[in-house]
């Protein structure tokens, strides 16, 4: 089998000179293609992951050219910077054969949020007198936020979209995606938050994953509420690496882990060698010994598709509410009604439940238009005959389908989906109705 050349990609206020362990590694492991490291600034407040996909197309397409295919390592944003790369033009597929993710901020980074602060700038940002001076790259840092609108838009387009974007066809990159079973140690541990390498969850650097429609804007009962969006990707389980974190899986690799990413580099070139080394790795490289954890990306909309920003979900089994389901969530600071729940699940125990219910409660800040749907009413305040409050609106939905047998993926797909799946993560898109208020007679908006 030809070798490609090896682009390696870093990851946020990094440069490619972290890469060396791993080009050392590559080539002491009996790798004999050509590597290239690039660089990219990512603590420039104004340049946005997408700008850096573009300028990455055209430093590319300049060092190896516009057609010519490779393999490409990436740590950390490396990943987003890839996949808005190939989302921008679906024909690079045929370019990218094969990816290697260690230690991917798939779906984002718990520590995003934290890093805009002043802190962030001071310990992570620019340091080149400049107009940037002490920035901290918040463009990039947006967009690495968890529940961020830049992860939930490319989830849309290589996992939900219309064309496969990731193997085994032999017109999609073959990926495989590695992440540490260990977080930071000494002063950097005080970033470290459960059920992460350090920096990355566990439940999001893989792209297993799946798309719920909750859908509360068909009033009638009988209609179907629940829907399990296409996926159009295969399945890309997360490996997990004994003794390395996020910094170490890229500075001192195991040589385990060395020989599996020269294995993939050198011998996956259809899907049968694809099937082969996944199934191998995977136990190989399995979560043992490790707390099983659970991300769900959530985003509340009204039937016009604009953002519900004032809302609560509350999952319940029973007459018993999960509170696991609600100890860790974090909400998306361009957008509130973008929010990601960690959960996890060796704590809820999914498997012991017989029922599960979501209850909404969505507000509009207004006495003047508020949001209807099945199986819902209108929050009152105690004065009887008072409009509803600030266009409060809670509703509940029987999500027992989804624990109990699971529910008929959409054509084309095997197994049935299920709301509960250990380190991966699931998108769930709320809709809801958005109307004058009130419901009945004349409206307080217009009116003849």
């Amino acid at each position: 089998m030809a070798l490609n050349p090896v682009v390696l990609v870093h990851g946020y206020s990094d440069q490619g000179t972290s890469f060396q362990p791993w080009a050392r590694q590559l080539a002491a492991g009996g790798y004999a293609a050509p590597y290239h490291t690039c660089t990219y600034r990512s603590l420039v407040n104004h340049l946005t992951i997408k700008d850096i996909a573009e300028g990455f197309e055209r430093a590319l397409s300049d060092k190896i050219g516009p057609d010519t295919q490779f393999d490409a390592i990436v740590h950390s944003t490396g990943m987003l910077v890839i996949r808005s790369w190939l989302i921008a033009n679906p024909a690079r597929l045929q370019r990218l054969k094969r990816l290697v993710g260690l230690a991917p901020a798939t779906f984002g980074s718990p520590l995003a949020q934290p890093g805009r602060s002043f802190i962030g700038a001071i310990v992570r940002g620019n340091r080149d007198l400049g107009p940037d001076f002490l920035s901290a790259g918040a463009q990039v840092l947006d967009g690495l936020e968890l529940g961020s609108r830049l992860t939930w838009d490319l989830s849309q387009q290589d996992l939900f979209g219309g064309p496969s974007f990731y193997g085994p066809e032999t017109h999609t990159p073959y990926v495989f995606i590695f992440i540490g079973k260990q977080a930071y140690g000494g002063l950097r541990s005080a970033v470290n938050r459960p059920g992460t390498d350090g920096t990355v969850r566990w439940s999001g650097c893989s792209l297993t994953s799946r798309k719920v429609i909750l859908d509360f804007t068909r009033p009638e009962s009988g209609s179907q509420h629940i829907e399990i969006q296409n996926w159009t990707h295969e399945d890309i389980p997360a490996l997990f690496v004994d003794n390395v974190n996020h910094g170490t899986i890229l500075s001192d690799p195991p040589p385990e882990l060395v020989s599996s990413v020269v294995g993939i580099l050198n011998t996956v070139s259809n899907d049968a060698s694809f099937q082969d080394q996944r199934a191998d790795l995977t136990s190989r490289f399995a979560p043992q010994g490790l707390e099983e954890w659970q991300q769900f990306v959530v985003h509340a909309a009204d039937e016009r598709g604009d953002s519900i920003p004032d809302f609560n979900i509350e999952l319940y089994a029973g007459d018993q509410s999960l509170a696991e389901f609600e100890m860790d969530v974090d909400t998306y600071s361009g957008d509130h009604s973008f929010r990601c729940f960690h959960v996890n699940l060796s704590r809820l125990k999914p498997a012991s439940l017989t029922s599960l219910g979501l209850r909404l409660i969505a507000a509009s800040g207004s006495a003047y238009v508020g949001y209807r749907g099945y199986r819902g009413t209108a929050l009152l305040p105690e004065a009887a005959g008072a409009k509803p409050q600030e266009g409060m609106w809670t509703g509940e939905l029987d999500l027992t389908p989804l624990v109990r047998e699971g529910i008929a993926p959409v054509k084309g797909k095997t197994g049935k989906v299920r709301f509960f799946a250990p380190f991966t993560t699931t998108l769930i898109e709320l809709r809801l109705d958005r109307q004058p208020l009130p419901l009945e007679g004349r409206n307080e908006v217009c009116w003849f």
